[in-house]
């Protein structure tokens, strides 16, 4: 149940994933030591056979660590990679070459655990010549992951990898440039190869794995490529939205809302929504002296938003005679409409019903005045603010206070 709950989540994908670092790192450790080893190193609290023991259990704990990196990329069905692609090297149609270096290197500690459990049957010799083309495990296995890996462009596996690169290569120069036992034919050429291996393997990694486009380059499926792909949400239609061009009777309802000014004023706000086309929402502000059952206006503000467009008719109360309201209201673009008011409002529950009538006006360009009102009526729109421009040259009364 465990196995299958884990196999239908992405679980296997990440396992397999960390195993095949570990499975490096612990390689790595198991290079070191062995060239370590082999120079002969130790000291009086290190003896010679702490190190080689050590080599031994590394290597045989780096092996296990494979076996379930293969176990678990065999069972992930993610790539479809079986199990045969795992010892059969450069078979399995998912990265063919670079999956295939994995087999190979997997095959070679295969190799080096047959002959040592087979070391007096062979000879120490035979086993001693396995032993050593086992040590090409290592460069085999880095150039497989940085190839078939999926992380092969993030930075904590360069760090990995330069780190591994690093101690095999400190630890190979200090073995044959370090002990003077060994003839320059032999200590020359392999310090100058590791150096050179290295070169190679790192211009090889700039210019193939840390590239964009590398997954299809190293033979990743296309279904895959195609089931990776994140797709753009589609984008919305623009929907045309056109701005009133006849005549048009709705109903209105709203709420308004009463508060005091310096000097005795008051601003009365009025928050309104058309109930018919064209919909929308509409302000009306008006500032002025307090009146019995009314304002006498100083100045006051229009502002109309049809319903699903952002433009703003903008302008000013004309006409003021109780509970008639007259408008003229514009667009930036030149647009204009002369709004009716009828208002019916209650004063003790501050709703605000009745009907408006526009009638859209002879377009302009938008006159510098239109233009002026429009900036400062935005520009001072704020809750219960009004623009300081007058609406007109007399005074008008709206009975809108109680």
């Amino acid at each position: 149940m465990i196995l299958a709950v884990a196999v239908n989540t992405k679980v296997l994908w990440y396992l397999t994933r960390g195993l095949g670092v570990c499975a490096l790192l612990l390689l790595t450790l198991s290079i070191v030591l062995g060239v370590t080893a082999a120079r002969g190193w130790r000291s009086a609290r290190w003896p010679r056979f702490a190190t080689a023991s050590l080599h031994r259990n590394l290597t045989l704990l780096a092996i296990c660590v494979v076996v379930l990196h293969v176990v678990t990329t065999v069972l992930d069905g993610y790539t479809s990679i079986k199990l045969q692609d795992a010892v059969v090297p450069f078979l399995s149609p998912y990265r063919p070459i670079w999956l295939g270096l994995g087999a190979v290197a997997f095959d070679l500690l295969i190799a080096l655990v047959a002959t040592s459990l087979l070391r007096a049957r062979i000879g120490y010799r035979a086993w001693r010549y396995v032993h050593w083309l086992a040590y090409l495990a290592w460069p085999v296995a880095l150039v497989h992951a940085l190839g078939t890996g999926s992380d092969a462009r993030l930075e904590w596996l360069r760090v990995v990898g330069l780190a591994s690169v690093a101690a095999v290569i400190v630890a190979v120069v200090v073995r044959f440039l370090g002990d003077a036992t060994l003839p320059n034919v032999v200590r020359l050429p392999a310090a100058g190869g590791a150096l050179i291996g290295t070169v190679v393997l790192f211009a090889w990694y700039q210019s193939g794995p840390a590239q964009l486009g590398w997954a299809k380059r190293a033979g990743t499926p296309v279904s895959l490529l195609a089931s990776r792909r994140v797709r753009a949400p589609a984008r919305p239609r623009p929907v045309a939205v056109s701005l009133p061009s006849a005549p048009f009777s709705s109903s209105l309802s709203g709420t308004v809302e009463e508060s005091s000014r310096g000097g005795g004023e008051v601003a009365v706000v009025m928050h309104l929504r058309l109930n018919g086309a064209p919909g929308g929402s509409l302000r009306v502000d008006l500032r002025g002296e307090p009146t019995q059952g009314g304002v006498s206006m100083n100045a006051s503000g229009v502002s109309f938003v049809p319903a699903g467009t952002r433009v703003a008719y903008v302008g000013s109360v004309t006409s003021l005679a109780g509970q008639d309201v007259v408008a003229t209201v514009s667009t930036h673009a030149g647009a204009r409409l002369a709004l009716s008011f009828v208002l019916n409002i209650d004063t003790s529950s501050r709703v605000v019903t009745g009907t408006l009538d526009g009638t859209p006006l002879l377009a302009t360009a938008g006159s510098t005045e239109s233009r002026a009102c429009s900036r400062a009526y935005e520009a001072s729109i704020g809750p219960r603010r009004l623009p300081s421009t007058s609406s007109s040259t007399g005074r008008r009364s709206c009975a809108v206070a109680s």
